[in-house]
């Protein structure tokens, strides 16, 4: 899962939901000095990708893919699958998509001081294209993948995707509909679990 789906997995919890954030720009173990709390919505995050990596349904959906994207699967499923919820957002949470979306980069603001380099920049780009909001857009998806293919070491497909991910929107969008009320009932066991009240 992509960005979206991690803020909104987290729950209300501020520092989950910066934590959810802050997954992808931590390598390794968290700062021993990060508050607890960030330090959780870091593992939550981790765990939501090893529980999404491994469903059945997005096993499934990788496979679905042919070669050169299905070297790329995971990372074009993460994005589509956040364009699933970002269009859909109403019926995953009672915040609006606009309001939840201010809100992300609100709370990326409140906590300057915390966010590695790597999220401050990307921190501009969420702002410059109204992001996570603008997953919705399917524009805005092809403009991600490209961006991330420019950033990967070797060539890539990632700039011709949108299309091929149009095209499997139907099987796409029944795997979406399989796995994340599974992922979202998960994420709320491991918060209840690991996350002291």
């Amino acid at each position: 899962m992509n960005h979206l789906a991690h803020v909104l997995l987290a729950g209300d919890d501020e520092l989950l939901q910066l934590g959810g954030l802050m997954g992808d720009f931590v390598r390794g173990t968290p700062d021993p000095a990060l508050p607890p709390g960030l330090a959780a919505g870091i593992h939550l995050h981790r765990a939501i990708d090893g529980f999404t990596d491994n469903h059945p349904a997005v096993v499934a959906a990788r496979a679905l893919f042919e070669p050169p994207y299905r070297r790329y699967a995971g990372i074009l499923l993460d994005m589509w699958f956040d364009h699933c919820l970002a269009r859909d957002f109403a019926r995953w949470s009672p915040v609006p998509l606009e309001a939840f979306s201010d809100g992300v980069r609100a709370l990326l603001h409140r906590h300057d001081a915390l966010l590695p380099d790597d999220l401050r920049r990307f921190r501009g780009y969420m702002e410059a294209h109204g992001l996570p909001a603008g997953y919705a857009d399917r524009t805005e998806i092809g403009r991600a993948l490209a961006g991330i293919g420019r950033r990967l070491r070797r060539a890539n497909p990632l700039d011709t995707a949108l299309p091929v991910l149009a095209g499997m929107e139907v099987p796409l969008q029944a795997c979406f509909e399989a796995f994340f009320p599974e992922l979202r009932d998960f994420a709320r066991a491991w918060i209840e679990a690991n996350v002291a009240r």
